[in-house]
């Protein structure tokens, strides 16, 4: 099915689209299942990433994560302008249990024309709803082994400082997550694993490399939160302000 998200057609080089192909499902059966997350994963944050491409700034993301009863809501906005394209902007809200577990999700996205989605979890089920400018409503419904799956939406960044929070620092190592990325349409999985400590700009980090089966990111994590997520293969990174 053709994807209903407009920003991949007007920035194409700017995101992060990870693909699940076969190969990237054989992969999760090879690697060591993350631990499952422990009660109090999720911690409160709040901050704004700039949107690199090729050297040049082509958007912004606000987000927050903060405590809503015993759950926790993630939001996060994203602006993109490229030169020749209109602009497009992205929302998104995610509620996640204590433990990571997502509840529930719903995005918005508005340029050329405006989709809109939904997904609720139930266990080990996802129920997804999707809406577009012009025709009905397309419903799909997942399957995973484990209810802890991380939402990595193509144009919210701040979600890889999630994954990030549910990886096992005490164990590092390669571990793998069960992931959807809602403009696919598709379940999969993401290997995350530990690369060392690394110096941005006389910030003390540490580096995880996130891999699907046809792409690497690099995820710098200072002090428990994301400071700098790059793809050198397509020389975008998001920095944190």
């Amino acid at each position: 099915m053709k994807r209903l998200n407009a920003v991949a057609a007007a920035a194409c080089a700017m995101l992060l689209v990870i693909s699940w192909s076969a190969a990237g499902q054989n992969e999760r059966e090879s690697k060591k299942k993350a631990a499952p997350a422990t009660p109090g994963v999720v911690s409160a944050d709040r901050g704004k990433f700039r949107l690199i491409s090729d050297g040049q700034q082509v958007g912004t993301e606000e987000f927050s994560v903060v405590p809503s009863g015993g759950d926790w809501i993630s939001r996060g906005s994203v602006e993109i302008k490229v030169p020749g394209a209109a602009t497009t902007q992205v929302s998104g809200e995610l509620r996640l249990a204590a433990d990571g577990r997502p509840l529930s999700y719903q995005w918005t996205s508005q340029g050329p024309k405006k989709n809109s989605g939904a997904i609720v979890f139930e266990g080990t089920t996802a129920r997804m709803e999707l809406r577009a400018e012009s025709g009905p409503p397309f419903t799909q419904e997942f399957q995973f082994d484990s209810p802890q799956v991380v939402i990595l939406d193509n144009n919210l960044y701040h979600h890889y400082g999630l994954l990030a929070r549910l990886y096992d620092w005490n164990t590092k190592g390669v571990q793998t997550f069960s992931a959807l990325i809602p403009q696919d349409l598709t379940p999969g999985a993401v290997t995350v694993e530990w690369s060392g400590p690394r110096e941005l700009d006389g910030i003390k980090a540490e580096l995880l490399l996130v891999k699907s089966s046809d792409l690497e990111i690099e995820l710098y994590m200072s002090s428990g939160r994301l400071v700098r997520l790059a793809v050198p293969i397509s020389k975008a990174e998001i920095r944190r302000e």
